[in-house]
């Protein structure tokens, strides 16, 4: 019998992608939380959709005394997080955004999990109507790796933004920096923040437009808002300024 490795595993469409090194454990900080954490004000009221086993989500309750509330698609998932303490419930981010009040939460977060929906154009939508602001990250599949794998073989990439095969990947909507970049202004969405996510390197804020990102970028990281919401201050953008005043 064939035994699969971990990243083969089978995956059902809108299940959440957990890459290795993602495992949920209490406090860890995966590649994209750091700067998740970095950009989220204290206090805030956070809606975390397709949360996992809610090790973001813990960290932002933990660490910024937000508010912090769950949408996670896996039953397992939900009762990871219910025993974490967290506020989280089932659901699925493609049919059930739609059932929450506009501007309920500060923040709406997708963090590795865009790839993985139905209709993310109208997820992205329900994240700006629900929240003042979306934080969503993704791998980038116009990566240099991912190009010359695909060049190079022919085949579907797998890499570590990528490690599933074709056949069980959760990935459904592939999409590139530039991509995403344009969706957000056929949406008429501001980006007030992007950074690029690359494997052993920390975060590095770029503008998302400029054509080399999207080959350097592993995986990126937005911050939108609709467009005449007040520019956003982070807690250390703002203690600097103070400072200054």
């Amino acid at each position: 019998m064939t035994v699969l490795a971990a990243s083969d595993q089978l995956a059902s469409p809108g299940a959440r992608l957990r890459p290795s090194r993602d495992i949920g454990r209490p406090g860890e900080i995966r590649q994209d939380f750091s700067d998740i954490l970095r950009l989220v004000r204290p206090g805030s009221r956070v809606l975390d959709v397709g949360c996992g086993e809610g090790a973001l989500l813990e960290l932002l309750v933990q660490q910024k005394g937000c508010d912090g509330r769950g949408l996670e698609i896996s039953a397992s998932g939900v009762s990871i997080c219910l025993a974490r303490g967290l506020a989280v419930v089932q659901g699925d981010a493609d049919r059930d955004l739609v059932d929450y009040p506009t501007r309920a939460f500060d923040y709406a977060i997708l963090s590795q999990t865009l790839q993985t929906l139905v209709a993310p154009r109208e997820v992205l939508i329900e994240l700006l109507r629900i929240a003042d602001r979306a934080v969503v990250s993704f791998p980038n599949f116009a990566h240099w790796r991912v190009r010359l794998s695909l060049l190079a073989e022919g085949r579907m990439p797998a890499t570590p933004t990528l490690p599933h095969q074709w056949w069980s990947t959760p990935n459904i909507h592939m999409c590139s920096l530039s991509d995403f970049t344009t969706l957000c202004r056929d949406l008429d969405l501001r980006i007030d923040f992007c950074a690029a996510l690359s494997t052993g390197k920390p975060p590095r804020e770029i503008n998302p437009d400029r054509a080399l990102e999207n080959w350097r970028a592993e995986s990126a990281l937005f911050m939108l808002s609709r467009k005449g919401s007040p520019p956003h201050e982070t807690q250390e953008a703002t203690a600097q300024k103070g400072l200054f005043e």
